[in-house]
Order: C-alpha cells, then structure tokens, then sequence
C-alpha cells in the first residue's frame, strides 16, 4: 500500500489543481463535449463508412476494430471490478464532478481506452491521420479529468488498456487471415 500512497496523492493533487480555478466550469462545458465523442457512436461511425467507403481496408478496419474490442470490453471490466478505484469525488469532497459517471469505478478510464483503441487502429490503417487521431484521444482522456470523473493515472492506464487490446486485435485478425 505505501508503494500506491504517492501516486493516489499525486492523483488527487493533479485532479484538485484541475478542478480548482475559475476556469473549471468553463473548461467542463468543452470537456462535456469531447467526452461526448468517445461515448462509442463515433466508432460505429468511422468503421461503417470505412467499411462502405474504403473496400478491403475498409473492411480490415472494421473487423480489427469488432476483434479489439472483444478483447478489450471483458479486461476493461475484469480491471475494474478487480481495482475497485473510487472516483475522485469519493476521496475528497473539494473534488467537483461535472457528469455522473456511467459505473462505479474508476480504474480504468473506459473512455479513454476505447479513444486509443480507435487511435491505434485508424493510425495503423490510414498513417495519415495519426497526429490527429491520437490528439483527439489524448483530449477524451484530459476531458474526463477536467470532468472529475478520472485520475490521471485511469486515463494513463486506460490508454495503455486501449493500445494493447488494438495491437493484439491486430494480431488476431492476422492470424485469422
């Protein structure tokens, strides 16, 4: 337990400092709005029209994406009940959550695995829009703790979560091909 001591302090000094300026409301209006993007519709989005739009690439994706996230749906939930994390609110009441969270537990950040899972795929299927994908999931993740419902150390291991589920989809799916 002393080893995980200085990092739930660093966790919640780091949320504190996010959550405590006048700037936070603000800042949890556009965060509510990015968060938004990572509730899962957009995936379904981005592999229907790569799947109509860009033949066998197009395809691959899909698959990939459906394979990645077989895998990470059970771990992401395995961890979570595992760790039973509680959220930031629940350590200190200065901690103002802006949304209420769709599950109990924090550990990981299910938004932010599932936004680098889609990263890392649209990244190894169209190269081109690496920067851009891999923003865009950095700030889902910097959204749900500028909404007070992660840790930095959730969205941490929650992007490391999504990263490896899209490497071994992608290891499935070859091996299925």
């Amino acid at each position: 337990m002393r080893v995980i001591e200085p990092i739930v302090k660093f966790d919640l000094a780091l949320s504190l400092f996010c959550l405590q300026h006048r700037f936070s409301y603000p800042l949890a209006r556009i965060s509510r709005a990015i968060s938004h993007t990572g509730d899962g519709h957009l995936y379904i989005v981005i592999g229907g029209i790569a799947f109509l739009v860009d033949g066998i690439a197009g395809q691959a994706l899909l698959i990939t994406g459906l394979i990645s996230f077989l895998i990470e749906l059970p771990l992401y939930w395995l961890f979570k009940n595992i760790f039973q994390r509680r959220r930031p609110q629940e350590f200190s009441s200065r901690v103002i959550a802006y949304i209420t969270p769709s599950d109990r537990f924090s550990l990981p950040s299910g938004h932010t695995s599932a936004a680098f899972l889609m990263a890392t795929l649209i990244a190894s299927f169209y190269p081109s829009l690496s920067i851009m994908v891999f923003l865009w999931a950095g700030c889902i993740g910097a959204a749900r703790i500028l909404l007070g419902v992660h840790f930095f150390t959730d969205v941490l291991i929650g992007a490391l979560l999504g990263i490896s589920c899209a490497q071994a989809g992608q290891l499935v799916t070859e091996w299925m091909i």
